[in-house]
């Protein structure tokens, strides 16, 4: 959504939902990346993913050639966070990724998991297809 499309349309979000911060994680990282700001895209990783995460994302980084958090070599042109369940201490998210405009576009899913007590992403895998 452009500025233009996006009207009236407001934006809300609390510190207090897991949901909340993956979208604001997603937001302000493909921010970062499209703007080219490398240090603000490690920050962000920094404070919204889990240690774990982020040493398993270098692993994936290497062997892949791409953007961990993303799946990918480009940046996507839009990106949707919907709630998709919870249990056992964790929220799951799925995160879909537009690449391109139009008809034509394609889009990604995502499967990110959030750690209840922390709120922090521990977990980020391509969502299984259907």
């Amino acid at each position: 959504m452009t500025d233009s499309e996006a009207g009236s349309v407001a934006r809300a979000g609390s510190p207090d939902s897991a949901v909340d911060r993956v979208a604001d994680f997603y937001g302000a990282y493909i921010d970062a990346v499209f703007d080219g700001t490398d240090d603000l895209s490690d920050e962000l990783r920094a404070h919204y993913l889990t240690e774990d995460l982020r040493q398993r994302l270098a692993a994936w980084e290497e062997v892949n050639h791409a953007d961990g958090v993303l799946r990918a070599q480009d940046v996507p042109t839009a990106w949707e966070v919907r709630h998709h369940d919870s249990g056992a201490g964790h929220l799951f998210t799925t995160v879909t990724l537009t690449w391109g405009s139009g008809p034509d576009a394609g889009r990604t899913r995502l499967a990110v998991q959030s750690d209840l007590s922390t709120k922090l992403i521990s977990d980020i895998e391509d969502a299984p297809a259907g």
